[in-house]
């Protein structure tokens, strides 16, 4: 499985993937995040899904580019490129889907497309489906994230808006990151991030390892252990209400 999460705050994008790949009992690493720089703008794609289908999709995206560029045809809205990813989406699943589900697999990629072009007005950040079909970010959700989504998407709910900042932002990035590697066997270290200030028009990239981030995930443990322990007893103690008291530790009686 994968983790891939990607937040659009008022100041710019942050997104992080991880990069453990499983194939039955081999397990390797596998960069899941590719950054654009064609003219006039910049763009990253993160992928989850089939390993196959993201390659393939990914070489007939970047022949498309190829082309556009010798034709000097450059995007004026990221739109426009999450378009032609969605073309290639379908395009595979013509030549790939039939064969998969005779085989008992699901046809599954799933994409995250941030970044910004010359008339777009400020960062835009889109989910592609293996349909082809795409959604943007609002205000009440200013994140996407694909893969195993379950365990990280409750601490996005509770602690990012779209106000924060962008330092906030990585904060939660990392955090959703953890709970899901805990719980989550197939997904795993090292993860990439990309950052993307507003009307930069510029992506960084950045690599953490296990240990990079240990220090992090202790002190995670030990704040959530510490919340439950300072929760408000008043309404939860009534549970307890009728609940005979433990019988206290025999002595014993030897010398």
């Amino acid at each position: 499985m994968t983790y891939c999460v990607a937040m659009n705050v008022e100041d710019g994008i942050v997104g992080l993937s991880d990069t453990l790949i499983t194939s039955g009992r081999e397990v390797t690493t596998l960069r899941k995040v590719n950054v654009y720089s064609p003219p006039r703008g910049t763009f990253f794609v993160m992928t989850s899904g089939l390993r196959s289908l993201r390659d393939k999709t990914l070489t007939y995206f970047e022949d498309r580019l190829a082309e556009r560029a010798s034709r000097d045809e450059p995007f004026e809205r990221l739109y426009q490129a999450v378009n032609l990813l969605a073309e290639q989406v379908r395009a595979v699943a013509r030549e790939d889907k039939a064969s998969l589900q005779e085989s008992g697999v699901a046809f599954n990629i799933h994409a995250l497309i941030g970044g910004q072009m010359e008339r777009d007005a400020r960062q835009k950040l889109y989910l592609l489906y293996p349909e082809g079909n795409w959604v943007d970010t609002g205000r009440l959700t200013p994140y996407h994230v694909i893969g195993s989504v379950g365990y990280g998407k409750p601490l996005l709910d509770r602690t990012l808006r779209v106000e924060d900042s962008m330092r906030h932002a990585f904060k939660v990035a990392c955090l959703s990151f953890d709970s899901t590697r805990i719980s989550a066997a197939d997904v795993g270290f090292p993860i990439d991030v990309v950052l993307y200030r507003r009307n930069s028009f510029r992506i960084i990239e950045r690599r953490f390892h296990r240990q990079d981030l240990e220090q992090l995930s202790r002190w995670w443990d030990g704040r959530i252990r510490r919340a439950i322990e300072e929760t408000p007893r008043e309404l939860l103690d009534r549970a307890y209400d009728e609940i005979e008291p433990a019988p206290p530790a025999p002595v014993s009686t030897v010398s």
